[in-house]
């Protein structure tokens, strides 16, 4: 049943629709399967089961129903390119408070439309956000600015917070857990629970947790400075999450501001995302994405992009979310995908399509992890313009030669190096630490600085 006379408005406008405020905006790349209709056809069709359509027409439909349809407002068919105009009054409120949720957004916008017979695929690759609905969302409540006070640092432009991952991710039981965080605590900031660590039966939570919290203190007190432990409370029930939660800022006493709570949020959902902004906003957000390369992989042709992804975290209220590393590291990604940090931290961004504004919503901190080291990282830098992150390196700190204090002060060398605008090979003839990553990651210095042996055969300090 062709619908584009119902469910397609090409006379609309991008600019109107933006004016008028009452829409929000999807950009998809869609592809019509072969037999089933022209490209209009199937994109009103799309349009009509992501908001009041069926496949047949109903005697339920009145004049007001047709005034919240879901509209096609362009296409071009020769990029694969649909856009439709969703009126906010389609999505769900909570009965609680009236605020808006990420779910409603996905059930309509990515909901049965992708599974359609006429569909050989559609993946969202933008979207805008009108001021009055962006406003019902929660927002991050706590931001890197927070992090930068516990470690003693200007709350503006704070830095580079140098962390890492405790390797292997699974298989260390409580006490090598913590021994790990405090040998890299000796020279670093940040430590993250990887994804999958838990409450498992040869590492439970209570134990790991108490001699984490242990080994906090005492490279604290070894070192002078402040240190920071994100920690996974990610469960399939919302009370479990809570009981982490609690136990272990109960455990970690007088340094509970030092501790973020890690959150799977693709695998979990916006539930899990919003049981722990809500229930613990003073804590430090951690949006794990693991999980999320089955939809947002250049390779899926369904689903929705990583940065479609990061945008959704921001309006959650996650604090900070993975972003990979930009082609830098091991993870699928592009240099350009630094279009992901700028709108989640800028309070005015152009995405692929859309310019959002976010009226001042709190920024998410981009979280870069995945085979970085203190070679890569200068460009790295140099590509995203600025080192208000924060870094999770696992090999690139527990692979330095000289264990993971020296690789965590590496990687703080590295940003150093960027910031003073140094050549990397004459910058690590005064120090030591960065000098002793070209030998602990031989492949990655042969690449980047072909010419680093003879160069730092000269180096006392190596």
């Amino acid at each position: 049943m062709d619908q584009s006379n119902r469910y397609a408005r090409l006379d609309l406008t991008e600019a109107d629709l933006i004016a008028g405020g009452r829409h929000v905006l999807v950009a998809y790349h869609m592809k019509p399967k072969a037999g089933f209709g022209g490209y209009l056809e199937t994109a009103a069709h799309f349009a009509a089961e992501s908001s009041t359509g069926t496949n047949v027409d109903v005697s339920t439909t009145d004049d007001f129903t047709r005034g919240v349809d879901a509209l096609v407002y362009e296409i071009d068919p020769d990029k694969e390119l649909m856009k439709i105009a969703y009126p906010v009054d389609l999505f769900d409120r909570n009965i609680t408070d009236g605020r808006a949720m990420i779910c409603s957004f996905l059930t309509l916008a990515i909901g049965n439309n992708q599974g359609m017979g006429d569909v050989e695929y559609a993946k969202m690759h933008d979207f805008y956000v009108p001021p009055a609905y962006l406003r019902l969302f929660d927002g991050p409540s706590t931001t890197i600015a927070d992090m930068w006070r516990v470690l003693g640092r200007p709350h503006v432009d704070g830095g580079f917070v140098v962390g890492t991952i405790i390797k292997p991710k699974l298989g260390l039981r409580p006490q090598p857990f913590a021994d790990a965080c405090y040998d890299f605590w000796l020279g670093g900031d940040f430590i993250k629970n990887d994804e999958p660590q838990g409450n498992q039966i040869f590492a439970p939570m209570k134990e790991t947790i108490t001699l984490v919290a242990d080994a906090m203190k005492r490279a604290q007190d070894v070192t002078g400075r402040a240190k920071l432990f994100s920690a996974n409370i990610t469960a399939d029930d919302p009370f479990e999450m809570i009981a982490r939660a609690e136990f272990i800022l109960e455990t970690f006493g007088d340094n509970a501001d030092h501790v973020a709570f890690l959150v799977d949020g693709y695998v979990t959902g916006p539930a899990a995302i919003t049981t722990a902004r809500r229930q613990f906003p003073r804590q430090y957000l951690h949006y794990h994405r693991a999980g999320h390369g089955a939809v947002t992989s250049p390779q899926a042709k369904r689903g929705y992009t990583a940065f479609v992804l990061s945008k959704m975290a921001r309006m959650q209220g996650a604090s900070g979310i993975h972003v990979g590393t930009m082609g830098f590291g091991k993870m699928e990604g592009e240099n350009n995908d630094r279009a992901i940090a700028y709108m989640i931290t800028e309070d005015s961004a152009d995405g692929p399509y859309y310019h959002q504004d976010w009226h001042g919503m709190a920024p998410t901190t981009p979280i870069i992890s995945g085979g970085m080291n203190a070679l890569r990282m200068p460009g790295f830098f140099e590509n995203l313009g600025h080192s208000n992150l924060v870094m999770t390196a696992g090999g690139g700190a527990f692979g330095h030669i000289d264990g993971a204090a020296s690789g965590a002060i590496s990687l703080r060398q590295a940003e150093q190096c960027w910031k003073e605008g140094a050549d990397p090979l004459e910058f690590a003839k005064d120090h030591k630490e960065f000098a002793r990553a070209f030998e602990s990651f031989p492949k990655d210095a042969d690449k980047l600085y072909p010419n680093w042996r003879g160069a730092l055969r000269i180096n006392s300090a190596a």
